[in-house]
């Protein structure tokens, strides 16, 4: 029993769109695998072949038995099944032993999901096993994992760039003062990539590479010397249907993120506006926190500093903002109990 008081199988959980990581008490973050699971399909049947980073490795090159499926779709679930698959695989890999205490879990959710979406993660993580489910806003989550000082009398302003959706909040006292979210992330970006290579190159590419091309020389700014350093990529040639090997350059990236980087701005912009004059007048001091993965976008950071007239910075590890967040939360429900939603 003693034992039992010492390693506690309660949990944090950053449910996202691409990775799920898991955080627990007094232990820290222990797991970190992409939010995909696969299926094998027999006779209409559906049974649990993979899940996480050997899901992922199969996503895009499945013949027609496997199914693989990302069932998080910007920050919430799109497959319900499938997610609670997913939760009770990382909680059992978590604990790596068969009969542990039904843990307590808090999981973050994006700021804009609505009851119903809020309803399905709780529903999930019950059903995975959890004794009690609470649920923290993620834009609170980053910027307590940010370190920021969120419960003094004073305006933070917290970007959270995920893999479907980009939140950005005003937050002071503790408390969320304006937030909103958009369905932009790293997804979005690694779409636009596809796009602008199908119509530029004639080159048809698959997701895996769009996020090699994007996290190897993604920028979001056009180089200096208009062109930037470059990589080769593989796909196939849609005129002639082979495949085919072409060069890519960062200054041919930047032209393809325009979009999802402007309304990434858009909404820091739009955000400042719906700041009251006193708490911008703070963020003006202090400054913008960036966090998510999509934070480390080359240059994204000067991108938007040319746009705001602010000083941004990135936060130190801004993959695990939300789960090192959620993490505190879990670790200080005494101090932080007014932003976990617990349904009683």
């Amino acid at each position: 029993m003693a034992l039992a008081g010492i390693f506690s199988s309660d949990m944090a959980i950053d449910l996202g769109t691409a990775n799920t990581l898991v955080y627990v008490k007094g232990r820290g973050i222990i797991l970190n695998e992409p939010s995909v699971v696969a299926y094998h399909v027999k006779d209409g049947k559906r049974q649990v072949l993979a899940v996480g980073e050997d899901a992922k490795l199969m996503l895009g090159r499945t013949p027609g038995s496997i199914e693989a499926i990302r069932p998080m779709r910007d920050g919430v679930i799109a497959d319900f099944d499938t997610a609670e698959e997913m939760i009770k695989h990382f909680i059992r890999k978590v604990h790596k032993r068969t009969t542990f205490s039904k843990p307590k879990i808090i999981v973050c959710v994006p700021y804009g999901a609505t009851p119903v979406e809020k309803r399905a993660i709780r529903q999930s993580v019950l059903s995975a096993g959890a004794r009690r489910a609470g649920l923290i806003a993620e834009p609170i989550a980053a910027a307590i994992g940010a370190g920021m000082p969120i419960t003094e009398p004073t305006g933070n302003m917290v970007v959270d760039i995920g893999g479907g959706t980009t939140e950005v909040a005003v937050l002071s006292l503790g408390d969320i003062v304006y937030a909103r979210s958009i369905r932009v992330g790293g997804d979005r970006m690694d779409e636009s990539i596809i796009s602008y290579l199908r119509r530029q190159q004639n080159l048809l590419i698959g997701d895996a590479t769009a996020e090699r091309i994007k996290t190897s020389i993604g920028t979001a700014r056009m180089p200096d010397d208009g062109r930037g350093t470059s990589m080769l990529i593989r796909g196939r040639d849609l005129l002639n249907g082979v495949p085919k090997e072409v060069e890519i350059n960062q200054a041919q990236v930047a032209e393809a993120l325009i979009e999802p980087v402007q309304s990434i701005c858009d909404a820091v912009m739009q955000a400042l506006e719906a700041t009251p004059p006193d708490l911008a007048a703070d963020i003006v001091d202090r400054g913008v926190m960036l966090t998510g993965g999509g934070a480390l976008l080359g240059d994204l950071d000067l991108a938007l500093r040319e746009q705001t007239g602010l000083s941004i910075s990135v936060a130190n590890e801004p993959l695990n903002c939300v789960a090192l967040g959620t993490g505190k939360a879990l670790e200080y429900q005494k101090q932080l109990r007014h932003v976990i939603d617990y349904e009683t």
